[in-house]
């Protein structure tokens, strides 16, 4: 028996949706939980970062578009972390309801 979030993914547009949002609330999640391990707040980030208040409190509320690597590197740079590109050895969960 499937369940609704198994007949939802089988529709192409709602996986794409789903996938594409959940990435950004992982985003969103890994910047708040770094910013508080540094104790560091939104204000902070930014002047360390170079970026606006307005742009890290985007990500975290989940309403940035378009966000740049250019813009994103250095936020997370100054918190510790940075970006690598590393080739899926596993589907994504959205694979995984196809």
């Amino acid at each position: 028996m499937k369940t609704t979030f198994d007949r939802e993914m089988e529709s192409p547009e709602f996986k794409e949706a789903f996938v594409r949002e959940y990435e950004e609330f992982l985003l969103s999640e890994v910047l708040c939980q770094a910013m508080k391990e540094k104790h560091v707040s939104v204000r902070k980030l930014a002047e360390q970062a170079k970026v606006s208040a307005g742009f890290i409190q985007g990500i975290r509320s989940g309403k940035a578009k378009n966000i740049t690597l250019g813009k994103l590197s250095p936020v997370l740079a100054a918190l510790g972390y940075r970006l690598d590109f590393v080739k899926k050895t596993t589907p994504d969960l959205a694979e995984n309801h196809a």
